[in-house]
């Protein structure tokens, strides 16, 4: 395009030189953005201050559009002036080239500059209202940092949960003992068993080495949120988890374990490659603004983010289910969840105007609120803010183990430096730091990770943008290329879909499992978490999972037929096996066990507040069938 307006000085500045109008306030506040995005490359003055330096350039030119004069003695007005600037950062050259290559884009750009030009009150206005009092673009230290701990944190439950229930679960006289399942698979698949199930356990899959790799997660984790070898500790606390997750076989099939090793590998992106903090105290003083955060690495957590929320809530919409059209699915919720709290006993007897309303707010927080994480600072604020108070009342009613809490640390990263409550620096200070940081040259294997990123972008974009869009459209056919990409990846949990409760149960089946010595009195096994004696209250143990408990809620939506560890777990009772009893709260044969054991199907239900009142029940329930018949340890073979 050609220029417009072509004047030059005799009085070049030594230096690219950006002039504008320092009695407008919406000038002030983006010059300070375009201060820190070139970075020390262009200086920048008041026409107030420069105008007797150039007396080539009138003041209306100068009241009208910014001006930007080259060290050639070029001077360029309004959008180009603006474009000519950014040809001094590297990341933003391609705008210019866009200004003088692609066809409309100047004369749009031109359009947009006079329109803005003219409602600069307008503009100023909308600016507050959508940046606040500061427009430079956001930094994420403070916001790395936090969420960097809280990863390391939940890892920490995450590990400590598990490794007291592992040996009765995959442990070698456990329920699905892990030195019968690999073999297993391997005389089934082969060499190609080491690809289908990538864990370490194929070295050894003792119960000592599983107690190994938990001991070796926990004090990973700590290091973590201590911030020592951060990235280096991410790389291994990935390793032992996805290990562990397939290790667990069924009893670690759930979206939060996914979703913890998809947030884990992509952090591995973000964290800082070093060994030992910077910062002695660093609870408390502000982040090193030396070490900038990865763009990259935080775009695909926050697209994370994007795609956990979004698909949430469209697969609830085209999963079939009317429930969540006609906004009745709390009707049924509260009580026919996998383990709900005690608060949802008393969210149950809630108005059902306000059920209605909470599951409205629920998909628009989950539909609506997500396009908002990639929208200015306010919006995005607020967006965080709603996610995370979505994240805290799903946590108060019902026991999500650590899912809210990887959900909520997703949301920190919307958390710019700007409005970090702990931030001290004074704002001018703030503004040299964060300059200096983009000046200062990133550490080479920081700079890796940053290219690594964006090389897992290019990747994972594809089958995230499709598992995006299955989630519009269940039916839809994959491509058979992505198909082949997914299923190389699809082992390693690194890019994943989600979506809970697309269906909502509307009744609550329980199994009942008791033991008979001589199969005349039948005894129960009271389990720690799940319903079971209807005058215990609902317990809260999240962020710890029941693993056992939540396989229960499973095994009632089907037959025992369907669910082959349920054979195994009554198999390991009528052998006695203390790891198995280890994972109940009661177990009415502790010495000697059952000769017989059966199981039964209840129809579960809270107690309504009269029932409460005259009972002192929180359950009432009907005996439905028989789930599993009268079974001996002579008739069962060994697991």
């Amino acid at each position: 395009m050609k220029r417009t307006q072509h004047q030059r000085v005799s009085n070049p500045p030594p230096k690219p030189l950006l002039i504008w109008d320092g009695e407008c306030h919406f000038c002030k506040l983006w010059i300070e953005r375009w201060r820190e995005i070139t970075a020390g490359e262009v200086d920048y003055a008041t026409y107030e201050q420069a105008a007797h330096q150039f007396p080539e350039i009138s003041v209306e030119q100068f009241k009208r559009a910014m001006a930007f004069i080259e060290p050639a003695g070029e001077v360029f007005f309004a959008a180009e002036a603006v474009y000519r600037s950014l040809r001094y950062r590297s990341s933003r050259r391609w705008l210019a080239w866009s200004y003088d290559h692609l066809p409309g884009f100047a004369a749009i750009s031109e359009i947009a500059y006079k329109v803005i030009a003219r409602h600069r009150g307008l503009g100023s206005t909308f600016t507050r209202l959508l940046w606040g009092k500061d427009a430079r673009p956001p930094t994420y230290s403070w916001a790395r940092r936090w969420f960097l701990r809280a990863l390391g944190l939940t890892y920490l439950i995450a590990f400590v949960s598990l490794w007291v229930q592992i040996d009765g679960l995959v442990g070698s006289n456990g329920v699905s003992p892990l030195n019968q399942f690999l073999p297993a698979v391997y005389e089934r698949f082969g060499r190609s068993a080491y690809s289908l199930l990538p864990t370490l356990c194929w070295f050894d899959s003792s119960n000592g080495f599983l107690h190994f790799l938990f001991g070796g997660g926990v004090v990973l984790s700590l290091l973590l949120i201590l911030g020592i070898a951060p990235a280096l500790s991410l790389v291994v606390l990935f390793v032992f988890y996805l290990s562990l997750t397939i290790a667990g076989q069924t009893f670690l099939s759930f979206q939060w374990d996914i979703l913890l090793l998809e947030i884990g590998f992509l952090s591995i992106f973000l964290a800082p490659w070093r060994l030992w903090p910077r910062e002695l105290m660093w609870l408390l003083r502000p982040p090193n603004a030396a070490t900038p955060v990865s763009r990259p690495a935080l775009f695909l957590l926050k697209f994370l983010l994007f795609k956990l929320m979004l698909m949430s809530g469209v697969v609830k919409l085209t999963s079939g289910d009317d429930c969540w059209w006609n906004l009745t699915a709390l009707d049924y919720h509260y009580w026919s969840q996998p383990l709900p709290t005690v608060f949802a006993w008393w969210a149950d007897k809630s108005p059902e105007w306000f059920k209605h309303f909470s599951v409205a707010f629920c998909l628009v927080v989950e539909i609506i609120v997500p396009f908002f994480i990639w929208a200015p600072r306010r919006p995005r604020l607020i967006a965080a803010g709603l996610m995370i108070f979505l994240q805290i009342v799903i946590a108060v009613t019902g026991n999500y183990c650590f899912f809210n809490l990887l959900a909520i640390a997703l949301c920190l990263l919307l958390i710019d430096d700007s409005v970090a409550g702990a931030l001290r620096a004074a704002p001018h200070k703030r503004a040299k730091n964060v300059s200096a940081a983009f000046r200062t040259a990133e550490p080479l294997l920081d700079r890796l990770c940053s290219y690594a990123a964006i090389a897992v972008i290019i990747v994972t974009f594809p089958i995230n943008a499709w598992l995006i869009l299955s989630a519009f459209k269940p039916h839809l056919e994959w491509p058979r290329p992505l198909i082949a990409i997914y299923g190389r990846l699809e082992p390693f949990r690194i890019v994943n879909g989600y979506g809970l409760f697309r269906v909502m149960t509307k009744e609550r089946g329980e199994i009942v499992i008791e033991g008979s010595a001589d199969g005349i009195e039948w005894l129960p096994y009271e389990f720690k978490w799940k319903p079971g004696d209807l005058m215990r209250a609902p317990g809260w143990c999240a962020p710890h999972q029941p693993r056992l408990d939540w396989q229960m809620w499973f095994a009632a939506l089907g037959s025992y037929r369907e669910n082959p560890w349920f054979g195994r777990l009554i198999v390991r009772l009528l052998h006695g096996s203390q790891d198995v009893r280890q994972l109940l709260a009661k177990d009415h044969f502790p010495h000697e066990s059952p000769r017989y054991i059966r199981a039964t199907f209840y129809r579960y239900r809270f107690t309504t507040s009269r029932e409460r009142r005259e009972t002192g029940a929180w359950w009432k329930r009907e005996e439905l069938r028989e789930y599993l018949p009268s079974v001996s340890l002579d008739q069962v073979r060994q697991p």
